[in-house]
């Protein structure tokens, strides 16, 4: 195909890496070819965060008409140096009465479960860091015992508004997950395989030539996408669901006994763990590094992941410069009165899809089986009613 050899570039360096050891035990070629594929990802996804943090804030001061980071290098590029540089030299502030081992290891246990996420992503053809036939199943996996992170990180610092901000962040982050997992459900049921490689392969190919044979032009793969997406805000605690780290309400959260470098630690993983979130959208819903007209394929696969990845996080931002914070309690109805329901929705709407061969029918039926929910969920929910002008009544 046309650019194979720029597109394979990488995968071909690695191979010519391992070809020095030719001679060697087939268990040092696995090691030597898994430190090559932890190199990589330990080089491009610090290197990412460091990029999208003083983007971030260029952004945020763009929509906010102030100015963002412009004195640390050009163009104030160099203001993650700075940041870490000062998160180094910083004091380690630890609480005389805090647990010692759970305080230390509770940043820990959130930065690895983002980095083995990451692991499991294809970003481009041949180019999966550590391609397993459950690679889903395992990204759910070691992303799930973030919950643990935090509780450790709120019970050893042993203050009252880290325990309350980690009870926030581990109630919102459980609910949410339901709805992330089964709005999954539909792509692995459909492709048959919780394999990353075998859902971007099956959104191969254009319909008519023109529209790309992605999940998320179907009726159930665009609402579930849209629901993914939404719980992936909660599950990265971004705004408008922040609420962990409420300063106004409880200082910082889990994190308000944390400091220096522990603290950036904590930066990192979310910001890890929304590259993972997007990561994983792209490959279930967005083609992964398929182009989007036939015509770009010249163009080599790991660009068009990177910048399907690149918009996902333009999109995180932009809804951060947006929308305020969200209550507590709404937050919860949301993903119970709503999430929830419509996720299973998505299910059966993608097996009517499935059983109609995705003819136009069964587009139609799809389509239909989602309005109708959705529109006796409203009705039920009385969304309107709970938006209405408040009245204040104060004491005499």
């Amino acid at each position: 195909m046309p650019g194979e050899a720029l597109d394979q570039i990488f995968v071909r360096a690695k191979g010519s890496i391992l070809s020095l050891l030719s001679g060697a035990p087939e268990w040092l070629v696995q090691i030597v070819s898994a430190l090559i594929s932890i190199t990589a990802l330990l080089v491009v996804f610090p290197g990412l965060f460091a990029l999208i943090s003083v983007l971030e804030r260029k952004i945020l001061g763009r929509i906010q008409n102030r100015y963002g980071p412009n004195r640390v290098g050009p163009f104030g590029l160099l203001q993650p140096l700075a940041d870490g540089i000062k998160m180094l030299i910083k004091e380690d502030v630890v609480p005389f009465r805090a647990d010692q081992a759970m305080h230390f290891l509770a940043p820990i246990m959130m930065l690895v479960p983002a980095l083995l996420a990451l692991s499991v992503i294809p970003y481009g053809r041949n180019m999966t860091p550590f391609a397993i036939d459950a690679g889903i199943l395992f990204l759910f996996a070691v992303g799930s015992t973030t919950e643990l992170a935090v509780f450790m990180a709120g019970w050893g610092s042993n203050n009252k508004f880290s325990m309350l901000g980690a009870m926030r962040a581990i109630a919102q982050m459980v609910s949410y997950e339901l709805p992330l997992i089964i709005t999954v459900l539909p792509v692995v049921m459909v492709v048959g395989s919780l394999s990353g490689d075998a859902i971007v392969a099956a959104q191969d190919g254009y319909h008519f030539g023109i529209i790309p044979r992605w999940f998320v032009t179907t009726p159930w793969g665009a609402t579930a996408f849209l629901l993914f997406f939404t719980a992936g805000l909660v599950e990265s605690n971004r705004t408008p669901f922040d609420v962990p780290e409420g300063e106004s309400e409880i200082v910082a959260g889990h994190m308000t006994e944390y400091s220096g470098f522990k603290y950036a630690t904590f930066f990192m993983a979310e910001y890890l763990g929304m590259f993972a979130v997007s990561g994983l959208g792209v490959t279930l819903f967005l083609g992964g590094w398929h182009a989007p007209i036939k015509a770009l394929e010249i163009v080599p696969s790991y660009m068009w992941f990177f910048a399907k990845l690149s918009v996902l996080l333009l999109v995180f931002i932009w809804i951060r410069g947006t929308l305020p914070r969200t209550r507590i309690d709404h937050i919860m109805n949301f993903a119970w009165k709503f999430m929830l329901p419509m996720s299973f929705t998505c299910v059966l709407a993608a097996a009517v899809w499935h059983y109609q061969s995705g003819g136009l029918r069964g587009w139609l039926w799809s389509l239909a089986l989602i309005v109708v929910i959705y529109v006796a969920l409203s009705a039920l929910l009385q969304t309107g009613r709970k938006f209405a002008p408040r009245t204040y009544r104060f004491a005499e």
